[in-house]
């Protein structure tokens, strides 16, 4: 329930012995059951009502179970059944996810499956729905880094050379090829790894219509991409004002695309949770990654026959401490639009909690 999953009894057991059960068991709505003949007497437009507001059907037959699954179909509900028996394999074959028991299950029960449930115990779809839940939201997490790293990569070198600056090329293909290799890594080693966030389990499931990526997400995407961006071109543009030369001015942006892809990495873990509050998840991908990551980047700064090949010079202390500053800044921003998602949803669940004690 705190998934938003609603959960119905369609069996074909008489409505004393299933209200018996359901009551048991703390199913909601156990008490207002319908009954195969009396459901399939409603009109279309009334069996469409009744299946949203009904939680048990008894006496129910193959031809009943599976007017229920068309109709909360026909609403766009994702309806997943189980069944064991030969009058549950039409009803199977129709749901979006139909899933036989693997126990006591029939065969052709298991044939009209899509899934077949090796434990007949409701917890182990419970677990199903998370591990979906959280296969989805990290593909999502990995390709909004993607994105985001790469806005700042592509306009670093364009902006240069459209605008006609000073020094046009900073970056040359070895450099971006480095930084690719440090992406790769991050994106599908640390995410894929990423653990089940705990609000998750609490959010209703998405509704057909959603796409993959929706317009925030996208927005998101690029406004931090926009500011990874703000960040190396202000740093260009402080180094040009103080007088540095090419090869160091190219040293601290590359050290603060660094500095933001580290940041990104941790602040990306999650959208709505704090980066303090994920540092604490058990992923242990990252210390490794993120390690290599800085330790690499320091070779190729301070060890001098790396740092003339990649045309870096090692910075100062106060170089050096410049440019991972303004990376960090250029993605802790981001900590404040989750803060306030976090205060909102706060606020709305004490309101609704008022008006439900009301």
């Amino acid at each position: 329930y705190k998934a938003g999953v609603a959960v119905k009894i369609v069996t074909g057991d008489n409505a004393g012995t299933t209200t018996a059960i359901a009551e048991q068991i703390g199913l909601e709505g156990y008490n207002n059951p319908i009954t195969g003949d009396a459901l399939m007497a409603l009109s279309e437009a009334e069996l469409r009502q009744k299946v949203l507001t009904t939680q048990v059907f008894t006496r129910m037959f193959p031809e009943a179970k599976l007017r229920i699954i068309n109709a909360l179909k026909a609403q766009n509900e994702i309806v997943a059944m189980t069944g064991d028996g030969v009058n549950d394999a039409p009803a199977l074959k129709a749901a979006h996810i139909g899933i036989a028991m693997g126990k006591k299950g029939s065969e052709i029960a298991k044939q009209a499956a899509s899934l077949i449930l090796l434990e007949d115990n409701l917890s182990k779809m419970v677990d199903a729905i998370a591990m979906g839940r959280r296969i989805y939201t990290n593909l999502k997490k990995a390709i909004q880094y993607i994105i985001s790293i790469h806005i700042p990569i592509i306009l670093t070198v364009f902006i240069p050379l459209a605008l006609g600056w000073i020094y046009p090329t900073l970056f040359s293909p070895v450099h971006i090829i480095f930084l690719e290799l440090i992406m790769g890594p991050t994106c599908s080693i640390i995410y894929e790894n990423e653990p089940l966030e705990k609000h998750l389990m609490h959010q209703s499931p998405r509704p057909f219509t959603v796409t993959f990526f929706g317009r925030n997400e996208l927005a998101t995407s690029f406004f931090q991409g926009a500011a990874i961006t703000v960040g190396t071109l202000f740093t260009y543009q402080y180094a040009v004002r103080q007088g540095l030369n090419v090869s160091v001015i190219r040293t601290m942006v590359f050290t603060v695309l660094i500095a933001a892809n580290v940041f990104l990495t941790l602040v990306n873990r999650s959208f709505y949770h704090s980066f303090i509050t994920t540092l604490r998840y058990k992923n242990t991908s990252i210390p490794w990654i993120i390690g290599i990551t800085v330790i690499l980047s320091g070779l190729l700064i301070y060890v001098k026959p790396l740092a003339r090949f990649f045309e870096f010079i090692p910075l100062s202390l106060p170089q050096l401490s410049i440019s991972i500053g303004i990376g960090a800044l250029s993605v802790i921003w981001y900590e404040l639009i989750k803060w306030y998602k976090r205060i909102s949803l706060n606020n709305l669940s004490a309101f609704s909690f008022k008006i439900f004690q009301r």
